[in-house]
């Protein structure tokens, strides 16, 4: 159902995206107060905000205790919800409503090892059943149906590590039964409202992809073939209205994903939507029939295409409510009542209930009220060119005091933070970004690049980043850097570099590859071995390692293992010469505990200064707020220390963070002594 199971297109990230209030008028020169870390990186308010298939019911995530959970209450009244979910640690993220309209389901992981369970919520009893309750493995949600509303698809890898099974479960007794054993060595399914799979997504051993149709019982034959150069811009949406039909994000052919429709018995295909400049990112689904009614598409701003007249006039109104980027996030199965977040870059987002019968939108509440009478920073989207012609679309934000007329210029070159995404195939966005907020307020420059690789740019730009790790790729992130500096926006001597995942391998390619461009690193669960990163990937990676092979380097053979370890950060240590914090989840299952690990150790015997910061509970990046919040006090403590920017004291937000730092905890000023220093190693129970 292209409503539900598209609906993460739509809203990705809105949870802690913002939207603008009128900023105060800056001074300039004159520095604005230090915005408390805990505003930015506590909890929201509210958060991915839903109401019921009968529209009913209005839901949200809210804290409770300080940590978050499902509250449900009245549409009409949303201040008298109440909470139906009791997590007491690390919180409940991704929820969605069952077609019961008396059942709540929701996914968590322990610790962040991301084996995830499904759990599901009877709003009449409270009482809350795990549906799939095995330990050490992974379950998604595959389907969920409004014309079997007590049943849902999940793919479970309980059998094989590697593959996931597909189950019908009963979301009030918790039966389940086997619908598809995943003997194929499947990468996934493509299921419909009939509760029944249609397609199948294959890897093929070159790195590109197959769709496979059902035929019969076990039975499947090829569809189409997609080449390894499209694998990452190709994909299938869902049948039509007719069933006849594929919905396709299509780059063969062209280079951005456009939006097509194929015909699943002739193969014939048509193109409904596309953007020269960008990949078709994102759908709007009518809620009860297979119809895509409008795409996103996204160069430096969100872009909207209609391609259903019937919402041509709500989408018209949507965009007189107020400035920003929005998203309908939630309709009512009769398709009368939606949900609309408005997303700007420097303010909470605005949450509406639009009535589609009037046209008119209801204000219900943002999702940090704290951040509306707090003055905050523009973002400004640039097009830098790279050293070989490609375009960057990056964002920076400045410090208020230092650009008051807007213009994205500073009255005089800033020391700069150079914040990197991970992914790398993901990309960054306008809109508020809480890093960006923050590290402006501290007197930084921020700049995040959108290198060859990031996603939603076209195929070529893609493509442009094979076997190109710690290559061009950190060339764009170099050339993106000279930019600044050439527009007098960073100081050359004063540029720090900071990111997670990938952004973390960023970090400390920075520091070894280029080790007089950056002034320091934080390293946020970055790998420091390509070799060993491929060599630990979680077991249900394992259909999609193909991708990886032919993208990043192939650690099954002599040559590519020879190009993994020239382009790993731990073979250079030796040139590490610049201040690095590095933090680290004991569970992540993606980026493990060992490659931080190995590269303090190695650090550590050659005398070289490393701080190191370790959390027993989180995974691949920190959910927990006290750790959040935590480790951005430790970061932010290091680049006052090494780019001079301000700083907020840390104090009592340590208290309930799992924290420890086991190396370079004298290097940071002003640490509460309460912080441990002594952790378990890679490997141990945590």
């Amino acid at each position: 159902m292209i409503n539900r199971k598209y609906v993460s297109l739509l809203i990705g990230g809105a949870v802690f995206a913002g939207m603008h209030f009128g900023a105060l008028e800056a001074l300039a020169g004159k520095p604005t107060k230090l915005i408390p870390r805990h505003v930015l990186f506590g909890n929201p308010d509210r958060a991915s905000v839903q109401l019921s298939p009968d529209g009913k019911q209005i839901s949200f995530i809210a804290p409770v205790n300080g940590v978050l959970n499902v509250w449900v209450g009245p549409a009409d009244n949303p201040s008298a919800a109440k909470a139906v979910t009791n997590d007491t640690h690390r919180g409940i993220r991704s929820y969605f409503w069952a077609y019961t309209n008396k059942h709540v389901l929701y996914i968590q992981d322990k610790g962040g090892d991301e084996n995830w369970r499904i759990y599901s919520v009877n709003l009449a009893t409270d009482k809350i059943i795990d549906l799939t309750p095995y330990d050490g493995v992974q379950a998604r949600v595959q389907e969920a149906s409004p014309d079997y509303p007590t049943e849902i698809l999940v793919a479970i890898n309980n059998r094989n590590p590697q593959l996931h099974d597909v189950h019908g479960v009963n979301i009030i007794t918790g039966k389940m039964s086997l619908v598809q054993q995943n003997d194929e060595g499947f990468a996934g399914y493509l299921t419909e409202d009939d509760m029944k799979i249609h397609f199948a997504v294959k890897m093929t051993p070159d790195g590109g992809s197959e769709i496979h149709k059902v035929t019969g019982d076990n039975s499947w034959t090829v569809l189409t073939t997609i080449p390894a150069e499209d694998s990452l811009t190709t994909n299938p949406v869902g049948l039509d209205e007719t069933g006849g039909n594929l919905y396709m994000l299509e780059s063969r052919g062209r280079n951005t994903a456009a939006l097509t429709l194929m015909n699943v018995k002739t193969g014939d295909s048509r193109t409904l939507a596309e953007d020269p400049k960008a990949d078709v990112s994102g759908v709007i689904g009518h809620p009860t029939k297979n119809l895509i009614q409008a795409v996103q598409s996204t160069y430096t701003r969100r872009r909207w295409q209609i391609l259903d007249k019937s919402i041509a006039k709500d989408i018209k109104a949507l965009e007189k409510v107020t400035d920003g980027d929005f998203n309908i996030t939630s309709r009512t199965l009769d398709d009368k009542t939606w949900i609309v977040a408005y997303v700007m870059d420097a303010g909470p987002v605005k949450y509406y209930r639009y009535d589609r019968a009037s046209k008119q939108s209801k204000f219900l509440f943002t999702n940090r009220p704290e951040l509306e009478k707090i003055e905050l920073a523009k973002m400004h989207p640039q097009v830098v060119k790279s050293r070989d012609g490609l375009n960057l679309v990056n964002y920076v934000t400045l410090p208020i005091w230092s650009d008051p007329d807007n213009d994205g210029r500073p009255d005089k070159p800033l020391p700069m933070v150079l914040f990197v995404h991970g992914g790398p195939w993901a990309r960054d966005n306008w809109g508020y970004n809480p890093y960006h907020q923050w590290l402006s307020n501290r007197g930084y420059a921020v700049m995040s690049v959108n290198y060859r690789g990031s996603t939603g740019f076209g195929k070529d730009f893609i493509n442009a980043s094979n076997f190109e790790w710690a290559g061009k790729m950190h060339d764009d992130l170099l050339d993106s850097v000279a930019w600044a500096v050439k527009n007098r926006i960073a100081d050359k001597d004063r540029v720090g570099i900071m990111g997670g995942s990938y952004g973390g391998y960023a970090t400390l390619v920075g520091l070894t590859f280029t080790p007089d461009q950056f002034a320091c690193g934080v390293d946020i669960v970055g790998p420091s071995s390509l070799v060993t990163l491929l060599e630990s990937i979680p077991p249900y990676w394992a259909p999609m390692i193909e991708v990886f092979t032919k993208r990043v380097g192939d650690h099954r053979t002599e040559d590519g293992r020879k190009l993994l370890t020239e382009r790993s950060p731990l073979s250079r240590v030796d040139a590490i010469r610049k201040p690095l914090l590095i933090g680290q989840g004991a569970n992540d299952p993606r980026v493990k505990q060992a490659e931080a690990d190995q590269i303090v150790s190695a650090m550590q015997k050659r005398n070289i200064p490393v701080t190191y910061v370790l959390y027993s509970d989180e995974g691949h990046g920190f959910a927990r707020p006290e750790n959040r919040m935590s480790f951005n006090g430790v970061t932010e403590a290091f680049l006052a220390k090494y780019l001079g920017g301000r700083a907020e004291p840390m104090s009592e937000e340590v208290t309930g963070s799992s924290i420890v730092i086991p190396a370079g905890a004298g290097d940071i000023p002003g640490l509460p002594k309460s912080i441990p220093t002594k952790a378990k190693t890679a490997g141990d129970e945590t």
